[in-house]
């Protein structure tokens, strides 16, 4: 029998590869979260990648448990692994050494798989090496399957109500702009009201899902997002319409005190000014670049040597490349095909939708963080609880503040230095992406994700953001025609890559250490 504290070499073997797999999920399915709002441009590659640090380390540490608790316990048969705990440690230490190398693969190639996918896959793979089709719990596999093919339909139609809601109500009428301004702090109270919502409800038993317990939370919520939309009514929109429509010269922090702050009309600049000013100091810097013969100029050689990286700055930008790309390259003919056949609405109107699709961008990230995190941690928990206490009774215990945390590092890291890949993909290459498309788009996925992520369904936020993007591009006036249906079909193919690969990889590995030859 095994004895707490053995195979430590099987745990640490196990926290690599989680890393490595959370680090894959930060990389790939964390993209998806804010795909939409850099290719959208309401915000940079850089600011995504920042905010979404803190929402999906948020997401993950806040709602993380749930989801974790179906991934640790509820694909294998644990029952079957009672008299050799050790074997389950290690069925899961392969399948997340199978899920890290797909995902990782995967997002090399820019590839948006599913990890949740990748780690049901590769642990159905482990468990049916180790006891055949026994070693699986199919009801549990038949739900999530079953998720698989809801949440896309699911975060399409969400996504759908909003977008027609928006689309109907404010952006085809002549005084859009006005009636954005009305419906920018009613979004902004939804959004939070149904955060605040789940946040406070995730600490519900799950026996006590009834219609009692939930008055409560309904009731903060309902409060707090009434809070946000009348503070919202009265600066957010204010500062809005004068920044946009009347071009006032207003910073970010006026927004909080917005009707105390007088016209601030833009500095105009002196034209003839600025075509002579790139010659000012030309004869300076002819000077400085003019060489004598044979002799070095000493102002270039200590320009030149400025101009060398010390080893500070070359890790620093080694640890920023990941903040540096262009994602919104257009150059194709078939993506401008798919932009042209989408209706185009009022700029300033779409501007405005700009800051509403920040916070609903932060409220995807931090779904996400709820549900994915899982996908690492979940085998990461089974594994420290046998080693910590040689036995399968997994589902007794909760999952470890630390490990939470452990997988939303993870997430955030594989974000911020790989995270651009795949986001070039998703950015606007599926259909034409605006602000209220964006926003649209983001509130299905994240409500869709939330949802399932209280019910235990560990959903693929890849699936619910294409979904959703599918259902934008069918509603944005073109049709059929406003999708990219080369790349869809190529997201299709690797979502059907991505179980079967990482399953027969972790199978594979599995066998040959779990067969391979012992010293007696």
């Amino acid at each position: 029998m095994m004895n707490p504290h053995e195979y430590t070499f099987l745990f640490v073997i196990g926290l690599i590869f989680a890393f490595m797999d959370a680090f894959g999920i930060g990389a790939n399915d964390v993209a998806n979260s804010f795909a939409t709002s850099v290719g959208s441009g309401s915000i940079t590659l850089a600011q995504a990648l920042i905010i979404a640090c803190f929402c999906e380390f948020g997401g993950a540490f806040l709602l993380g448990a749930n989801t974790t608790e179906t991934i640790k316990g509820g694909i294998v048969d644990t029952k079957l692994y009672a008299q050799t705990p050790e074997v389950l440690m290690l069925t899961m230490v392969c399948a997340l050494i199978g899920s890290s190398t797909w995902v990782l693969f995967a997002s090399s190639r820019g590839w948006p798989v599913s990890t949740t996918h990748a780690i049901v896959g590769a642990i159905c793979g482990a468990g049916l090496s180790a006891f055949g089709t026994d070693g699986i719990q199919w009801s549990g596999i038949t739900k999530i399957v079953l998720s698989w093919v809801i949440s896309p339909v699911a975060a399409g139609l969400v996504c759908s109500v909003f977008f027609l809601f928006t689309k109907h109500v404010v952006l085809k009428h002549d005084n859009s702009f006005r009636r954005g301004l009305i419906a920018i702090p009613a979004y902004f109270g939804v959004a939070i009201t149904i955060n605040i919502f789940y946040i406070i409800f995730k600490g519900a038993p799950k026996s006590d899902l009834k219609t009692k317990s939930i008055g409560i939370p309904v009731a903060i919520a309902v409060g707090t997002g009434a809070v946000v939309f009348a503070w919202c009514l009265f600066f957010l929109s204010p500062f809005l319409r004068r920044k946009i429509q009347d071009n006032e010269d207003l910073k970010w922090y006026h927004l909080f005190y917005i009707p105390f702050v007088g016209k601030r009309v833009k500095a105009t600049v002196d034209q003839e000014e600025m075509a002579q000013a790139p010659f000012k100091g030309e004869k300076n810097i002819d000077s400085a670049i003019e060489v004598t013969e044979g002799q070095a100029n000493p102002s270039l050689v200590a320009l030149e040597e400025a101009d060398k990286p010390t080893f500070a700055k070359r890790l620093l930008n080694m640890a920023l490349s990941g903040l540096r790309h262009d994602i919104n390259s257009t150059e194709n003919a078939t993506i401008n095909e798919v932009h042209a056949n989408a209706t185009k609405f009022d700029n300033d109107t779409e501007r405005l939708f700009s800051a509403v699709q920040v916070i609903t961008a932060c409220f995807t990230s931090f779904a996400h963080g709820s549900n994915d995190v899982a996908n690492a941690i979940g085998p990461l928990a089974t594994i420290y609880y046998i080693w910590q206490n040689a036995n399968i009774d997994v589902s007794k215990a909760p999952v470890p503040v630390w490990i939470l945390a452990f997988g939303g590092v993870a997430i955030d890291l594989g974000l911020m230095t790989y995270g651009y890949h795949v986001m070039r993909t998703l950015g606007n290459k599926v259909t034409y992406m605006s602000p209220t498309r964006g926003f649209s788009a983001e509130m299905g996925t994240s409500i869709t994700i939330l949802t399932c992520s209280k019910l235990a369904l560990p959903v693929s936020s890849t699936h619910c953001i294409t979904g959703a993007t599918t259902a934008i591009g069918l509603l944005s006036g073109g049709g059929f025609k406003s999708l990219n249906w080369k790349l869809l079909l190529g997201v299709f193919a690797g979502w059907v890559a991505t179980l079967p690969a990482a399953g027969l990889t972790s199978g594979l590995i599995f066998a040959f250490v779990s067969r391979s030859p012992q010293l007696l």
